[in-house]
Formats: structure tokens, sequence, C-alpha cells
């Protein structure tokens, strides 16, 4: 029987959420709400009513001295009652606390079940208007319920004493399976029934996967070897799925992976590329390791679950990026959550076990302020933004881990699907039980055990899911539903399991659930028996593929000698984290799944991991007309205007201009965001999210010192250009890694100690039917790899890590949106001593203002471009010699402590830089634009918006004038030009032949820095 209980705030005190709500309706809806009320409900399975009559009287599940509890519902005066709840099978967390609260209190075991929902109590403005019954699903479908997961409820107020709600899902805490296998007739089905029965079961396989399937089991030794074991020839359901999920271009990279035929029209040259990832990702590192000899800080690379770097004598860091962006298109909080929960538990899964030291993010979305009519399926923008932001919110500040650095890209073609990337750093011993921190290594006749959350139908096909485009038909069960506060607790017992020398290897159950974790551990080994019937589940029903596939989160598995496994199963026990033995890791040479005694998977090891047929793709380059001279590499030369005559021909008012591109939705303050993040738990932080003398201004990458004894502190920073892509992805690349480097380095960085993370996010690069442009697509994604190999061997900066993602196109309807190429390009640095960070605030009047690298009339792509509405020209463009060159000489300054102020010139160019400084420190500037090393800029708005890349600013004391000037030799190759100084007044004055150009006061332009998304 179900009991319910109801919670409110007391009558006389302010409902704060629902008054938040509330003006958040009228803001995004623009319906005339006047307030709304609260109400928490809890609704109990398997308690009788004395028990929750003692619950109450505990007051369990409230605050008597905040809230009104009651069994039952709370009489009502709003004109509207809207109850929204999860739906049958989604994970709920907050129940699962409430269940575990009630146990505590009433000294039970967790045999029954809490399922919450909230009510809200509407009351209309009706000084403005009445509310209908459309006007409140608006808000239920709009804002409040995702029906992917949720179901809501409406009443009016005069139904609501009789009909108070609708009952909370039903199910059982302790699950049963259903132990049904099912034989997939594969050898009888025509090409066209292969292909719909991969797309019917979102198994992203491609014809000549089926086929490779199909013959894999057709072949005599392999069928005989079944019927031995009294299996059929044809594949089980758990088999077919299991190798679509390890095949799935999700975990086998098979466009990265691919063999390419290239050929250049701007050169007219081809050639055959045998795996970009190969060639340009790995084989990059592999030369800059080769390259720095014993100077090596490299010490696990594209082995584990993160990058391994050396950071102290005593400690290493690793490093992992992840994107969650097809779950986050369905369901933005659920997604974005599970996107930072789950890229946690890679550096929990590295080595033999890291703590987390704090997490980034950067988000990719079209306008919050998209007002078009929305393609079927997709969400509004402004929903998205603001699930996402929660989601990662809640993951990271619920688990304890600091969310340091971050950005957020604004393009309309990420309306098809947002990029959500999520970033996570670890730290871990270089030695721990006598060996390195970073070795794992299961064993034959170690224990398979599970630990953490239970497993439920969330998160099945993810893998798969992410493999292809969005369309109106995708998985409401692809999404995953994260815990932070479950995975907490299984984090800490991990910690302490590490340090006692528990188990062998460890790793996370992700990507495929334990298909993924068990099937890639095995690999150790040689193979495993796996006995799925051991699966601790959420709820009934689950089919023995779901349990081996399902990614419900919060799991992680580990290899646990069996002498060990009764001190391991006894301390989980004790930190509360549920553990399961589920079977033994073997070198029979097959991954081999049962129920009970119940063959479900018996798959050859070797084919499981290498039977996927390699991809032959063809990729043709030829120069968009549009930017006929978007490069200069390669011989290919020209001259291109980069001003239209019409903006030449009239006169601009600068100052209102600045004013306008500070606004810009790329530009423009990201404060409201970044303030409900935790960036100070764990007190490691150095330099801050936001800086200067009202924590307003941006800063360039964060500084952290993770070990707090000591001096020696880690910076990670990022660059992301996907503005670029329509001009041409090489240059779009090199501008990602010039920036991330640049930002690290304008902090305090040793340019020699740079570690790099590449993360892809591609429009679906194959060529076929619904994508014709494929070999343009494709021909772009050679071009990114390509300039990622020369930039990363120019820098000498290694990828460490990365992921790909390549599927990232909508289709609904007759429309087809992808998005614009993207790499974020990550790097985790070294920062010597904390004590000489540098931010980008201006200091002290007086102080003398230089730029640091030669401006270029390079505007393609702009901001600039793009507020005034104009195209062509010539993409900014990466000359890392001298940037490198630049870099040392500014970091040896730093070391020196001769830079008081240093700010990367990115978007916007140098009047957004110089405006940004200017805030930071509520201070103004006096600078000549004339002194600006520049070349081919003939007007004022060219030197103040190119956004030619490498160049950065530095206030420098009049004191240490002469040191600098020492190390930098103004007028050399590096291009150091003292322009101005710091001003007396808060005002920011630039001249331009003789007049001023730009006459804007600080409070000005920090008001329209903050104005756009000040919500």
């Amino acid at each position: 029987m179900l009991r319910t209980i109801e919670v409110r705030l007391r009558p006389h005190l302010e409902d704060c959420v629902g008054k938040g709500l509330a003006g958040k309706i009228v803001d995004a809806l623009g319906l005339p709400i006047k307030d709304i009320s609260i109400v928490k409900v809890y609704t109990v399975e398997g308690l009788d009513d004395g028990q929750v009559a003692r619950a109450m009287d505990a007051a369990a599940l409230h605050d008597p001295v905040l809230h009104d509890a009651r069994t039952g519902p709370f009489a009502t005066d709003a004109d509207w009652v809207l109850e929204v709840g999860l739906r049958p099978g989604v994970t709920d967390n907050e129940g699962r606390t409430a269940r575990d609260t009630l146990a505590m209190v009433l000294d039970l075991p967790r045999n029954f079940a809490v399922y919450t929902a909230t009510q809200y109590h509407i009351r209309a403005d009706e000084a403005v208007a009445r509310l209908s019954l459309d006007d409140i699903e608006h808000i239920a479908k709009d804002l409040l319920a995702n029906e992917l997961i949720m179901r809501f409820n409406i009443k009016s107020g005069a139904q609501w004493q009789a009909m108070p709600g609708f009952p909370a899902q039903a199910a059982r805490v302790t699950g049963e399976a259903s132990d049904a296998v099912q034989n997939i007739p594969i050898s009888l089905m025509t090409d066209d029934e292969m292909m719909a029965f991969s797309r019917e079961n979102t198994l992203a396989l491609s014809l000549e996967e089926m086929h490779a399937i199909r013959d894999f089991y057709a072949r005599e030794d392999i069928c005989k070897a079944r019927a031995a074991r009294g299996l059929a020839c044809e594949p089980t359901d758990a088999e077919v799925e299991m190798l679509a999920q390890t095949w799935s271009e999700h975990c086998k990279h098979k466009i990265m992976a691919s063999r390419v035929d290239y050929a250049n029209k701007d050169t007219g040259r081809r050639e055959t590329i045998n795996s970009l990832y190969k060639t340009n990702i790995q084989g990059t590192t592999k030369k800059i390791r080769q390259r720095l000899g014993g100077r090596d800080f490299c010490r696990s690379v594209f082995k584990d679950n993160a990058g391994v770097v050396s950071f102290t004598d005593s400690h290493d860091l690793c490093i992992k990026v992840e994107t969650h962006n097809s779950p986050s298109a369905l369901d933005p909080y659920g997604g974005a959550l599970t996107g930072i929960v789950g890229v946690n538990r890679d550096p929990m899964g590295t080595g033999i076990g890291a703590e987390l030291v704090c997490n980034t993010d950067v988000f990719c979305f079209a306008s919050p302020f998209y007002e078009k009519e929305l393609p079927p399926r997709l969400l509004h923008p402004r929903r998205i933004m603001e699930g996402v932001r929660e989601g990662v919110e809640h993951g990271g500040n619920k688990s304890g881990v600091p969310t340091v650095n971050g950005s957020v890209v604004f393009d309309e073609r990420f309306i098809g699907k947002p990029l959500v990337f999520c970033g996570t750093v670890g730290m871990l011993p270089t030695e721990i039980n006598g060996k390195p921190g970073h070795y794992k290594k299961a064993l034959p006749g170690d224990i398979i055990v599970m630990a953490g959350g239970r497993i439920g139908k969330d998160g099945i096909h993810g893998a798969t899911f992410s493999s292809e485009e969005l369309h109106e038909g995708s998985p409401a069960t692809a999404v995953q539903i994260g815990d932070p506060i479950t995975q907490r607790k299984l984090y800490d017992f991990v910690i302490r399991a590490r340090n006692l020398g528990l188990y062998n290897a460890i790793t996370d159950n992700g990507a495929g659930g334990l298909s993924s974790s068990v099937g890639e551990m095995a690999e150790d080994t040689g193979g495993c028996v796996l006995d799925l019937a051991k699966a601790p589940l959420k709820y009934d029903g689950l089919r023995p593929w779901e349990i081996l596939l399902s990614e419900a989160q919060e799991r992680m598995t580990l290899a646990v000698p069996k002498e060990k496994l009764g001190e391991f199963l006894r301390l989980a026990g004790e930190l509360d984290v549920e553990a399961s033995a589920m079977g033994e890791f073997t070198d029979s040479g097959f991954f081999h799944a049962v129920y009970n005694d119940k063959d479900v998977v018996w798959l050859p090891m070797e084919f499981l991991h290498g039977g996927v047929p390699q991809m032959r793709l063809e990729a043709v380059w030829e120069r968009p007309a549009a930017y006929p001279w978007a490069g200069r590499e390669l011989g290919v030369q020209g001259v291109a205007k980069t001003i239209p005559d019409i903006m030449k021909a009239k006169e601009l008012d600068h100052g209102k201009l600045l004013l306008r591109m500070l606004g810009r939705l790329n530009i423009c303050s990201k404060e409201y965001m970044i303030r409900q993040y935790d960036h100070e738990v764990k007190g490691g932080s150095v330099v801050k999210p936001l800086v200067g003398v009202k924590r307003d201004g941006p800063g360039d990458a964060a500084a952290l010192r993770p070990l707090l004894g000591g001096k020696t502190g880690m910076i990670l920073s990022h660059g992301i250009c996907p503005k670029f892509s329509d001009m041409d992805t090489y240059w779009m690349m090199a501008n990602a890694i010039d920036e991330a480097v640049r930002n690290a380095v304008a902090v305090g960085a040793d340019p020699s100690r740079l570690a790099g993370v590449d993360n892809f996010c591609w429009c679906d690069p194959v060529q076929s039917e619904k994508t014709p442009d494929g070999r343009y697509k494709m021909a772009q994604l050679v071009r990114a790899n390509k300039a990622l190999e020369h930039f990363c061997l120019a820098y000498g900066v290694p990828c460490v890590s990365g992921k790909d993602s390549m599927k990232n196109d909508y289709t609904g309807g007759s429309e087809k949106i992808s998005i614009p190429p993207t790499v974020l390009f990550s790097v985790l640095g070294l920062l010597p001593d904390v004590e000489k960070a540098v931010t980008s605030d201006f200091k002290k009047p007086g102080d003398l203002v230089y730029i640091l690298g030669v401006t270029r009339n390079e505007l393609a792509g702009s901001e600039l471009a793009s507020e005034l509405g104009f195209s062509g020209g010539i993409v900014p463009e990466v000359d890392a010699m001298s940037a490198k060159e630049r870099y040392a000489r500014l970091f040896a300054a730093m070391q020196d402590g001769l830079i008081s102020a240093c700010h990367d010139l990115s978007d916007g160019g140098l009047a957004v830089a110089l405006a940004e400084m200017c805030i930071g420190g509520r201070l103004g500037a006096e600078i000549d634009l004339e002194k600006i090393p520049q070349k081919g800029c003939a007007l004022a708005e060219e030197i103040l918006y190119s956004e030619t890349p490498s160049r950065l600013l530095v206030s420098v004391p009049e004191a240490a004038r002469q040191r600098f000037e020492d190390i930098f030799r103004p007028g050399d190759e590096i291009d150091a030009a003292h322009i101005g100084r710091v001003g007396e007044a808060s005002s920011l004055n630039v001249r331009f032949r003789g007049e001023t150009v730009i006459a804007c006061p600080v409070d000005s332009a920090a008001a329209a820095f903050k104005a756009t998304l000040d919500w």
C-alpha cells in the first residue's frame, strides 16, 4: 500500500525557491505569475501506518521549525496545482536518500521504497491576466518537466481537494531479472533486414559490421565449439548487443581509426592515412616523448581512463575530458549530471585509483534568446543551458569537487545538439604499496567485484545511441541518471581500499556498463566468467543483456584477489557501499557471461576486441569559395579585403561599438553561471575563475595547489574556436591549441611542461545519401588532425588523453542540422611556484602596458565580423615558432616577478582584452594604437578587433621596465611594444592618429559586460 507524506514551508516564512521560480516563469515564458508555493511529496511503499506515524513524530523528512508536514494533501488557495514526478523506473536519487533516512530513524532494513514528487501551487497575477490550462501545460512541458523522464498532473484549485494528485511510481527495491535469452537469426536476414534490425534496436552497426558478425558465427569451428557447449550457431541477443557496444563509434572511435584516402584539390596532392589517431595524435605524442628523452614527464598515455603526467616527486596528476552531448540534448540536467559524475570516475579508475582534484566544463549552445520555431523533439536552448548548468553544478558541488575552469560558446547550429564537455583532474601517489601509482593489472583468479549503485534500465544503449545522429525516435532509456551522493560514498571507499592494497585493478562502468568494464579488464588476463544473476538490480524485469549493457551510474568494477575478498567486502559494508562478487578473471580466451547456469555470452576475446572491420573513407578538400585566402600554408597565396567597402564608407562610434562587443554572447560575463559552482572546496584555489578588485573580471586559466603543504601548483586551461571551422579546420585547430597554451602561460605555467587533451566533436563525416558532403567533412577532420600534429610538435605539447564524438547531427522531419566542427583542446600545466601566479586585472595606476605579438589584418570569423554582419577575409593564423619563443620569455619575466597583470587576446581582440583588464582592476588605461606592431591594418577597427593569435597584454611596474625590456628587447621578432599606461582615471582611452577613438568609462564597460546574462 502507498502512503504519502507532504512537506511545505510554514505559512509565515517566505518561499524563496517558489518566488525565484515565479520570476523565472515570468522572464522566460511571459506568463502572469503572482507567486508559487512548493510542497514536497514523499510516497512510501512498504511501511505501515504506525511506521509512517513514527517517521512523522521523529521529523525524519522535515524540519519542524521551518516546515509543516502531514500524511495527505494540504488545502490550497492556488489557482492551479502542478505536480511533477519521475516516470516509473527512472532513478529517484532524492527518494533513495529519503528511504535511507527513514531506515536509519526507524531502525529498519531497506526493504521498502520512497518516491518523490514536487507540487507547485501556482497563483496568477489576475491584475494582468488569468492562467489557463494551456498556460500551466506550457510551464510543465517547457520549464519544469522533461517528459522523457518525468510525468506531470494538473488540477485546478477547485479540483484539488477532491483529486489531490496522482500516485507515484511503484517498483520493488530488490529486483529480479528475467532469464530469457534469445538467439538472433542473423544468418537468415537480408541486408535490408539487417539494417532495419540495427536501427530498431539502436545498435548503430553498419552493414559491413553486420556481415562480419554473421560470417563469424557461420564459421565451422565456431559453430562446432558453440554446439559443444549447447549453444546455437546464431548469436544470443546479449552477444549482438555486446558486440554493438564494443564496436560502437563511441567506444572504438572507428572514424578516427579508419583508412582515409585524402585528396587536397588546392595542391593536387593525394595520400592515404592509416588511422588519424595513430598517425597524428598517438604518433605525435610518441615523437615528443622521444625528443624529451630524460625530461619526459608523461607517465601513462592513451591506455587508461585518463592520461597521467608527473607533478612532484611524490605525486602524479591525471586528466580526462569527456562529452555528454546526446543525453544532454534529451535531458539536459540528467545528461550533464551524468557527464560530470561520469568523468569523475575516470580518474578514480586510472592507475590504481586517483583522488579527485578539480573539474572543468565547457558548453556549446544555441542562443538562449532563440525565437524561431523549434524542430521536433528539441528543447529550447535556454532550457538546455539552464539544465546543463544545474546538472554540472549539482554533480560537482555535491561530490565535493571544485569546478575551477570553463567557458560557454554560442552558435545557432548547436540548436541541433549541444556540446557538453566535462573534465576532471586527479592526483595519485607516484608509488603505493610498492608499485607505481599509475600501474594496475588484473590477474587470472582475481574476483570480479562491482561496487556502487544498482543496475537499472537507465543508460541502456547509451554508447550506441551516442554513436548515431539525434532524431525524433532517439530512445529515452539511453539517458542515465546520476547520483553524486552515492558516488561520493563510492569514492571514499575506493581510496580507502586502494590505500589498503585490497585490489589489483579498477575501472569505471561507463559506456556499455559491465560489458565494457569487465571486457576491458579481461584483456589483462585473456578472459573472464561473469554471473549476471549476482548483479544487484533497482527493480524487476531486466533481461540478462540489459544487466550486461546498462550504464546505470555510480559503479566501478574491480579485480580483487581471492584472499582479500572478505576484507574488501567488509570495508564496503562499513562505508555503506554495496559490493557484489560477480565472477572471476580467467585466461580462457573467452568473455563468458551466464545467468545462474545459463550461458548468455560466449565470445572469443580476440573477436570481441579485434573483429570490427576497419572503415575505408574518402576525404576531399577544396577551400570554401567564400574564403579563397583563408590560409596560406602549402603555398596558397593571395590578398583579401577583410573590411567591406560599406564599413569603410561609414563612421563607426567606437565607444558604442566596444560596449556592444562586450555584450556579445561569446564575450560577455558568465558570472551568473560561475557563481553557482564551488571552486573553493578543498582549499587549493590560487587563481579563481573571476579575478580583480570586485572579483568579476575574467581569468585566463585556473591555478591550484593540489598539495596544500607545498608551493608547486597546477594550471588548467583550454582553447575552443569552432567559429573558424567554416573557413578552415586546420586553422581552427591551430587557434584552439594556441589559445590553450596562451591561457596557461598567461597565469604563469611553464611552457615546457604542458600536456594536452584533445576532444573532437564532429558532424557525420561519412559520405552517404543523408550526408552528401561527407567527403568534405572528412577532409575537415583530416586537416584538423594535421594541424594538431604540426602545432603540438611545434609547442612540444604531448596529448596524453582525448576523446571524439562523431555523430553530432540532428534530423527531424525534413531538416538536418549539423554542428560546426569543434575541438576542445585542454592543457594541464605546471606552476613551479604558486606565489608567482599572475592574474589579468590591472593592479596599479602608472604601470606600463605592453603588447606581445604582431597584429595582422585577420578578421575572418571574428566577433567583429559577426557583430557587423560581414564575411570573407583571412582566418587568424598561428606562427608557432615566434609564439613559442614569446611564451618562454614571458615565463622568464614572470619568474622574475616583472609582470603585474597578463591577459591573452582572443574573442574580440585588443579592444575587448583591454576592457576586461580595466574591468578586473576597476582602473582605466591610456593606449596609443600607432605604437602597436601590425601588418596590413589600415583602420582602427582592424587593430582593435583583429583576432590574430599568440598575442598577450601585460602590465609592468615602472621599476621593472628595464629588466622587462632586457628580456623582450622591443622591436625584435617577438614584437613586444610599449603601448600605454594604466590610468589614474577609471576610463579606457584609446588614441589613433592623434584622435581619441574610444573614451569609455570602466563602469560602463563593466555594466555592458555583465548585462547580457544577468538573470
